[in-house]
């Protein structure tokens, strides 16, 4: 696994979409029209910025995933190699239209989003398969559920057998809930509130409930459960134990891929054998550091910012 000697190896197994980002001074209730104040065109899905994620923070990353080969195709590729990520094992499926997300932004950060999957439908078994030398050199493996979940599982057999953990970020979550399947692979589960809610039937819109959600989810998995609270930090549970870690105080402006840049940031740090809480800590930086600026991939910190803000809040 990861020594000084090497980057840390990431590998990421999930979607790639175009982001259709619209801002307005606020997101408009069903059936109500608001007028926008800007519109652009982005990369996004959560594999490609947990991808990108990674590969800003110096890891290695081999990523699995799948385009079309649209316009939109070109496009997603041609930013993704802008982050000099490998496209090897980035399939281009031509029965397939690329991944498209349509994401409203208000005025404090907050985002409503809708996905057309696309051909992130399409990852398949095989395409780990492809990929399996690569895969069993690497030190962690993040997941998410905008790909089918049969490859996830392949994937994180792979990865847990050659001696890598397994980070699983449950979104969006599935309305029939996780595959025991994966769940018994899973080192670390880290769904934001909404997501813990809609997987135990517990409300975590408070310490006391993120808290019990943190330790429903402990239940499923043998590793750590965490509950991302956003502005409020984050709780988890480990060891039939509980804790909580303060967030960062920044101003956030798009949290739409914070939770993305949080996973890539506790992989790395994870492989990069830091201690759990120092990892959470890491990851916290990663996503705090994201909110502050627009975009999704292109949010993503590099790591002399990260060290600077676990410095600066030291002070």
């Amino acid at each position: 696994m990861s020594d000084a000697a090497r980057p840390p190896r990431i590998a990421v197994l999930g979607s790639v979409n175009v982001d259709v980002v619209v801002r307005a001074a606020r997101l408009p209730a069903p059936g109500e029209t608001v007028v926008g104040s800007s519109v652009a065109l982005t990369l996004g899905g959560k594999g490609a910025n947990q991808a990108a994620a990674a590969r800003r923070l110096g890891a290695d990353v081999v990523f699995i995933a799948c385009t079309g080969a649209d316009q939109f195709g070109a496009f997603a590729r041609a930013e993704l190699a802008g982050f000099d990520l490998d496209l090897s094992r980035v399939r281009e499926s031509a029965g397939e239209s690329t991944g498209v997300a349509t994401i409203g932004v208000d005025a404090s950060g907050q985002n409503a989003i809708a996905i057309v999957p696309g051909a992130n439908a399409a990852v398949s078994v095989a395409d780990v398969e492809r990929a399996a030398e690569a895969l069993r050199a690497c030190d962690c493996l993040l997941l998410q559920c905008e790909t089918p979940f049969a490859p996830a599982i392949a994937a994180a057999q792979i990865v847990r057998a050659a001696g890598g953990k397994v980070i699983l970020d449950p979104a969006p979550a599935p309305a029939g809930g996780l595959p025991a399947a994966l769940l018994a692979l899973v080192d670390v589960i880290t769904p934001n509130e909404s997501e813990a809610a809609s997987l135990t039937g517990v409300s975590a819109t408070d310490e006391a409930g993120a808290r019990a959600a943190a330790e429903a989810l402990g239940a499923t998995i043998s590793g750590v459960s965490v509950v991302k609270c956003g502005a409020n930090g984050l709780v988890f549970h480990h060891g039939g134990r509980h804790f909580a870690l303060p967030p960062f105080k920044v101003v956030a402006v798009d949290t739409v891929a914070a939770g993305d840049c949080f996973n890539a940031g506790l992989g790395v740090a994870m492989a990069s054998r830091l201690g759990l809480a120092d990892a959470l800590r890491f990851a916290s930086a990663c996503g705090a550091l994201a909110a502050t600026r627009p975009g999704a991939a292109s949010a993503a910190p590099r790591m002399a910012e990260v060290q600077a803000l676990l410095a600066a809040a030291l002070n």
